[in-house]
């Protein structure tokens, strides 16, 4: 069986030079290996060709039966690693806490230990007729959230 660390020291330097980072690696039963990259401009098609290669051709198919993967998180994919949520900080995200709380805002301040999302609501103040825009700050800590998502419109 390939060993997830056999692969990420295989490609890490390489997507480290290229401009590009590894998000993760992860091997399945039978062999089943998934390679999923990203980079500040996202990812060619060609340069997921280049990497299959690389893995291709330093693991022996002859003694290691293997199916590969190589590609770019999905469009609506959780973030998983913190060069994600830098990429993503100034764009809108939509946060689901583990205490279940969804919370849809700007994506600011990422940090090692956690992030904040500015919440814009339109409330309405006594006295004024018409509603304002009031922005509400959320910090949260990355072990208090099970996914932080790009919102995508169209």
């Amino acid at each position: 069986m390939i060993l997830q660390s056999a692969i990420i020291q295989l490609i890490n330097d390489k997507l480290l030079a290229d401009g590009y980072f590894l998000v993760g690696v992860e091997v399945r039963q039978a062999n089943n290996i998934i390679v999923l990259i990203d980079s500040e401009v996202g990812v060619s098609i060609d340069y997921c060709a280049k990497i299959s290669r690389l893995i291709e051709e330093t693991f022996d198919r002859d003694k290691e039966d293997f199916a590969l993967e190589v590609s770019s998180p999905g469009v609506g994919q959780p973030f998983k690693v913190l060069k994600q949520y830098q990429k993503h900080s100034g764009k809108e995200v939509k946060v689901l806490t583990k205490s279940k709380k969804n919370v849809v805002g700007i994506l600011s301040d990422v940090t090692e230990k956690g992030f904040a999302i500015k919440e814009e609501k339109h409330v309405k103040i006594e006295g004024n007729k018409k509603k304002v825009i009031q922005v509400n700050e959320h910090r949260f800590d990355y072990e208090d959230i099970t996914s932080v998502k790009e919102v995508i419109k169209f």
